[in-house]
């Protein structure tokens, strides 16, 4: 808030400020005084969901900002997305939903199981698709055809929205609508996917506060509010946890949301049977990166990150010309990014064989956009100038992906 500061930091010569303190006011204020100096693009973090928006007071505009990132509400309606598929671990939709990339684990039977991709894909040649990721334990791997396919493996497949059907018969996914859902912890998150879900879905939340637990009684009509630790394996059997299909962990402290879900996995598992229990879930909001691959391999199906899924926004917003959307695949540390090959960007020198190096083991491109349909990349497919492509990466190799696709 100092302004002297904005002039040793020659705020005139800036073409963009992101604004992510935990202070919405200083964020919201920060803005306007980069629209003082002449600052063209703002972009603020905000938790409140009374500013910034279309039908708030102080509108993005009055704020003068141009992307108002509200990381809660992202992470409450990525819950809900999730809740609401009918089918496998994930299912995301890319290249405006003409192509999908689903996430299958790999169970000892599977006649995908110990193969590797090339062998993969010589036996189902039925319709295309790629694997362009593998999650082992706590490491996610960007294959090349002689990676093989593990049992208890999760894999990432991408395919053209017309063959999912076909891609989840392959799998063997099974497929099911989830209608009861329990929430621990009802702050901005956990309320926010009660009161979202309320009125579809089943629902129950535990709020140790008692305060806020009687507080949310009112707000939340068609949520069963209860008060307790929901941390206590007692309070979880009471509410009646092992009758759920899904639980999720939302409270303030990533310890209690990893434990919570290592509970409540062994819980809902208890009294089923064979493959009803691989389709009861478990979410969990992580905040601290080190602690998702932990999350993913002790009892979380699905970790979820606010920085992430935020950091995706503005990077999206930021490459807007060329980025068209950034994904993260939750249980992988891997990213689905739709972007644009600038004219005379190193990916389109060579065809991708010849690029392998700089690929092989971190970055797949999985589709290109060519005649007016997707297409799913291969060794011998060269990237031309403005094509449009889906690329698989892991989190720490997004600059690698700049360097080969911009110029």
């Amino acid at each position: 808030m100092s302004i002297d500061c904005w002039h040793q930091a020659n705020a005139k010569a800036i073409d963009l400020l992101i604004a992510v303190t935990n202070n919405d006011a200083v964020n919201m204020m920060a803005a306007m005084i980069a629209d003082r100096f002449g600052i063209t693009h703002k972009v603020a973090r905000v938790r409140s969901r009374d500013f910034g928006g279309e039908n708030s007071i102080l509108r993005g505009e009055d704020l003068k900002i141009d992307l108002v990132i509200y990381p809660e509400e992202l992470v409450a309606q990525e819950i809900v997305r999730l809740i609401k598929r009918t089918a496998g671990d994930e299912i995301i939709d890319v290249a405006l939903g003409q192509m999908k990339v689903l996430a299958a684990r790999i169970s000892d039977d599977s006649p995908w199981a110990n193969k590797n991709l090339i062998e993969t894909s010589k036996a189902h040649r039925e319709f295309p698709f790629r694997v362009v990721a593998i999650s082992r334990g706590i490491k996610t791997i960007i294959p090349v055809g002689i990676d093989e396919i593990l049992p208890q493996d999760q894999i990432l497949i991408m395919a053209a929205t017309e063959n999912l059907p076909q891609l989840i018969e392959l799998t063997g996914i099974k497929q099911q609508m989830r209608q009861r859902v329990m929430i621990l912890g009802g702050g901005l998150v956990g309320s926010r996917v009660a009161e979202l879900l309320g009125k579809e879905v089943k629902v129950k939340l535990i709020e140790k506060d008692e305060k806020r637990a009687e507080e949310l009684s009112y707000l939340l009509k068609d949520t069963q509010i209860l008060h307790g630790d929901g941390s206590d394996r007692d309070v979880l059997e009471e509410a009646g946890l092992p009758n759920m299909d899904t639980f999720i962990a939302t409270t303030g402290e990533n310890e209690t949301n990893i434990m919570s879900c290592m509970l409540a996995k062994e819980l809902m598992t208890v009294n089923c049977e064979g493959a009803m229990c691989s389709l009861r879930k478990t979410i969990s909001l992580v905040n601290k990166e080190e602690y998702e691959p932990l999350a993913s391999k002790s009892g979380s199906d699905i970790v979820l990150n606010k920085k992430t899924l935020a950091s995706n926004e503005i990077l999206t917003f930021i490459r807007q010309s060329e980025v068209l959307s950034v994904m993260h695949m939750h249980g992988f540390d891997a990213e689905v990014v739709d972007l644009l090959a600038t004219p005379g960007s190193l990916v389109t020198k060579k065809p991708l064989a010849k690029l392998d190096k700089k690929l092989a083991g971190h970055i797949i491109v999985g589709s290109v956009f060519r005649d007016g349909e997707w297409q799913t990349a291969v060794g011998s497919t060269h990237i031309q100038d403005g094509d449009r492509v889906i690329v698989i990466c892991n989190a720490d190799n997004l600059k690698d992906v700049r360097k080969l696709f911009w110029s």
